[in-house]
């Protein structure tokens, strides 16, 4: 059985993906300080509109990247919980009523402050990961070097990056491969397993693992050596693509996302109040 793998690219026939990756990384980079400056629920509300619009575009299934969206819930709830737990008022103090739903013990309250505090935390957190998500899924490795490269970042850096994301499929490959090694071989890694057995029993797959990915990394620095990677100080990229009509519009709709944000923001303050 084929191994499942995570933020890899995902080759799709769609207007996201026919973008260059300048674009995607332009994009992404407008988008995220749009969500990042506001907790404007309204605000919020149409980026992640924009963020499902996105998404739909590139033909990705929701499927192919479940794990990711899994993470970030079961992430998405231990950081409201600890957010609860280390200071319940903060929702209190941040708009300046108090509207106690129910009481649990000692000095935690169930405020409606606090709870529309934390909702505008989830979607900050639904804005921006899909989008997050969509860039890594819907950019080609190399296409994503030339792209940090021509907003003036070394080649070295971006194609660094570049192996570095090809590479991550390949490590969960091999982690799979191992694992059914291991396993054909009578280490139990299977959900029968009590959860401490199967993750002490993980602990046999990290050597191997480790030991591979250094072999890999040897050869890959001996075949950039040999070609002399980096002897230059610039390099033509055979992924780049010239701008098209589709960029400069992603482009303008990022910039305009980003003032709206920053109008609203500086207009109405951070915190829109529905208690007052």
């Amino acid at each position: 059985m084929a191994a499942k793998t995570v933020l890899n690219y995902l080759d799709r026939d769609s207007m996201v993906h026919k973008m260059t990756g300048t674009t995607k990384l332009a994009f992404f980079l407008l988008f995220t300080f749009a969500s990042m400056i506001t907790y404007n629920i309204w605000v919020l509300l149409g980026l992640f509109a924009v963020s499902f619009v996105a998404f739909k575009l590139s033909k990705i299934k929701y499927r192919e990247v479940r794990f990711m969206m899994i993470f970030m819930l079961v992430f998405l709830l231990l950081n409201n919980l600890f957010i609860f737990l280390f200071d319940p008022n903060q929702g209190t103090n941040l708009y300046g009523t108090r509207h106690v739903l129910c009481h649990l013990f000692w000095r935690y309250d169930v405020t409606a402050e606090q709870l529309f505090y934390m909702l505008n935390i989830s979607l900050k957190y639904f804005v921006a990961l899909p989008v997050a998500i969509l860039f890594i899924s819907a950019t080609n490795p190399s296409e994503f070097a030339a792209s940090l490269n021509s907003i003036g970042i070394s080649y070295k850096v971006g194609y660094s990056v570049a192996i570095a994301l090809r590479y991550i499929p390949d490590i969960q490959r091999d982690y799979h491969s191992i694992s059914q090694a291991q396993q054909a071989r009578g280490v139990e890694l299977g959900k029968n397993e009590h959860f401490f057995s199967r993750l002490k029993n993980s602990v046999n797959i990290l050597l191997p693992l480790i030991l591979t990915s250094l072999n890999r990394i040897d050869t890959i620095s001996n075949a950039m050596e040999l070609r002399g990677f980096g002897k230059n100080k610039k390099r033509t990229w055979y992924t780049r693509r010239p701008f098209a009509t589709r960029d400069f519009a992603a482009l303008g709709l990022g910039v305009v996302l980003l003032v709206v944000s920053l109008m609203v923001t500086i207009k109405f303050g951070r915190f829109y109040n529905p208690f007052v």
